[in-house]
């Protein structure tokens, strides 16, 4: 038997080896702890790693073969009975400013029946718990992800592990805070965030690369408002036209359309249309995430150049409600 840091190592003479990883609600039990209505036990150290990038195909499900520890932060708590209201998680940074929020009254994404990848590969959505006990929640040190027109998994997959992509933009090292909200209490708990100690990217470097990856983010879920707004006014207007109803210029729809694109996500060739750019923020926001490296001088060109786009695609849809008696 062997602690390894926060891990509890079992080697035996059948040459098994198990990991009890994260041992500190054990070493933070205490009677008070047991009988608190909610308690918050503080995290250990979470590491920022790139997860897996082994490029095949995972292990077919039926080989044997143990579990890595979750990726991320790990979150231990404890209920002592089911609250009425919905369990909260909240991560803060150093700032005070939210990061991530978590609920149990969140339901799982469903898996899109398009998938073109095995349905074991897909890591389901991680819901809190509300239910009395113990209970582990694991956070992948990301903010939420932004808002794209096309998912995919990875092909350096894990059976039933796979995150789909893209993820929020990676949290920079530093000091966090957790939030636990349940049962009219909240209990806070500090939260330290390293970087892999094998990246050697300066801390000028890390902050560039979450900076621009942070503006892609938004620049994506901008256009995505946009184009959604595109869609609904010309289906409104197909509705229209379906019960003689009219009021719009002839050209409104061709103007809609034009806005709107065609093929979308990363097949989107236009960047001059929202579609189009959808795909290719998209494309960059992968390329800048995905090392842990401070951004080429390519990728930020490229993004002044997607962004001037993205700003003046949006000046045009204001000008197009204003024509087809929008007006905002």
């Amino acid at each position: 038997i062997v602690v390894h840091g926060d891990d509890l190592v079992v080697g035996t003479h059948g040459r098994s080896v198990w990991i009890l990883d994260d041992i500190t609600p054990l070493r933070q039990m205490a009677a008070q702890v047991a009988a608190a209505d909610v308690h918050l036990f503080r995290p250990q150290m979470a590491t920022r790693v790139k997860r897996s990038q082994w490029p095949d195909t995972p292990l077919p499900p039926e080989e044997p073969a143990g579990q890595n520890p979750p990726d991320g932060a790990i979150v231990n708590y404890l209920l002592k009975a089911r609250p009425s209201q919905p369990v909260v998680l909240e991560i803060v940074d150093a700032a005070g400013k939210l990061v991530r929020r978590f609920s149990s009254a969140d339901r799982a994404e469903p898996i899109d029946p398009e998938l073109n990848v095995p349905t074991y590969w897909v890591r389901p959505t991680p819901v809190l718990s509300s239910e009395p006990g113990m209970h582990r929640f694991a956070w992948d040190l990301h903010f939420p992800p932004p808002d794209v027109l096309e998912h995919e998994y990875p092909i350096s997959a894990v059976p039933h592990d796979t995150p789909r992509h893209p993820l929020g933009p990676a949290v920079l090292p530093g000091t966090y805070t957790v939030r636990l909200i349940a049962g009219g209490r909240t209990v806070t708990a500090p939260l330290t965030v390293r970087m892999d100690p094998r990246v050697k990217t300066p801390p000028e470097g890390l902050a560039e690369r979450f900076r621009l990856a942070t503006e892609i983010s938004r620049a994506l879920s901008r256009d995505f408002a946009a184009l959604t707004e595109v869609k609904d006014a010309r289906a409104r207007l197909k509705a229209s036209a379906a019960v003689g109803r009219k009021g719009a210029p002839p050209s409104y729809d061709d103007d809609l359309a034009a806005l709107e694109g065609t093929g979308g996500g990363r097949r989107g060739v236009h960047a001059d249309d929202l579609a189009g750019l959808n795909g290719k923020l998209a494309s960059l926001y992968a390329l800048v995430e995905g090392s842990d490296t401070a951004p080429t001088t390519q990728a930020v060109a490229a993004w002044k150049e997607l962004s001037d786009s993205l700003e003046k695609t949006l000046a045009r849809w204001v000008e197009v409600k204003k024509s087809g008696g929008g007006g905002k």
